[in-house]
């Protein structure tokens, strides 16, 4: 496909290929940098060149944002066709060739594929569930909401509930997931564990220690996955890292999810804070 400067179209497809994310670092493809170019040719056809971290990284993780770049930019009704494209990957020839017939994993990869995307969906799509409700969470007792009041709004309540930007934002993404995890009805309670029920509130500690091994491993892979990209590179790799200046006093910013680095910095404060002071 011959390439062309269609600008407002390559914006329309770069805002919708934002919505597709690492299944395993629950982060939009596009902030990662994992899209090298986006070409449209006056007939509507797309092109989506695309990168990982490593040589190596995952086959079916691979397909997947393959797959669900390629379903995302056939959001734009003037679309006719596209194609994405693997780059320097082990595996590019037969994602590529799976993107081009249409075929699924097992199509593409044969007797190579011992997967089941469907159920790898299913769950990554719990962990991602699992730390965006502890980032609302954390964000909820942070503003001074206590244990008991949290876990007695319904999801209408939470719906309605009054949040600064930040918090706003943090709900948005949490009900993007709920129903991930059970009835999603608005009488339905708005913090469930992974299986639907609703959490008890001598209970909530322990889930939440639960949810932030989860969200720990991500945010370390997380930043593996940057560091990688961008030695590969030659980025920045601090930028790629997602590495910034800590806010006052070592607190999060309590508007955004954290980052492994906050993790790694509420680690050292809370060791400091046991440590008995002479």
């Amino acid at each position: 496909m011959a390439a062309q400067q269609l600008p407002g179209r390559e914006d329309e497809i770069r805002a919708l290929l934002a919505t597709v994310s690492d299944p395993e670092l629950d982060e939009p493809v596009t902030e990662l940098g994992f899209v090298t170019a986006i070409r449209v040719s006056a007939e509507g056809d797309v092109e989506i060149g695309f990168r990982l971290p490593t040589y190596w990284c995952a086959a079916n993780f691979a397909f997947m944002m393959a797959e669900d770049m390629r379903a995302a930019a056939f959001g734009a009704a003037w679309v006719r066709g596209v194609r994405v494209v693997l780059d320097e990957h082990m595996y590019a020839e037969a994602v590529n060739r799976g993107m081009a017939e249409g075929l699924s994993f097992r199509e593409a990869f044969g007797a190579e594929a011992n997967d089941d995307l469907a159920e790898v969906r299913r769950i990554f799509t719990m962990k991602a569930f699992q730390r965006r409700q502890l980032a609302l969470i954390e964000h909820l007792r942070a503003a001074g909401v206590d244990a008991e009041s949290i876990l007695g709004l319904d999801l209408a309540s939470l719906r309605r509930m009054p949040l600064d930007a930040g918090g706003d934002l943090l709900r948005a993404r949490y009900l993007e997931k709920r129903a991930i995890a059970g009835a999603a009805g608005l009488a339905d309670p708005a913090f469930v564990d992974g299986k639907g029920e609703p959490i008890a509130v001598d209970g909530l500690a322990a889930h939440l220690r639960a949810c932030r091994r989860v969200a720990v491993n991500g945010e370390f892979n997380g930043a593996l996955c940057r560091g990688l990209l961008a030695a590969r590179y030659g980025e920045d790799s601090c930028r790629a890292a997602g590495m910034s200046e800590p806010a006052p006093g070592g607190v999060m910013d309590s508007s955004r999810e954290p980052s492994f680095v906050d993790f790694l910095r509420a680690a050292v404060h809370e060791r400091a804070a046991a440590v008995p002071q002479r």
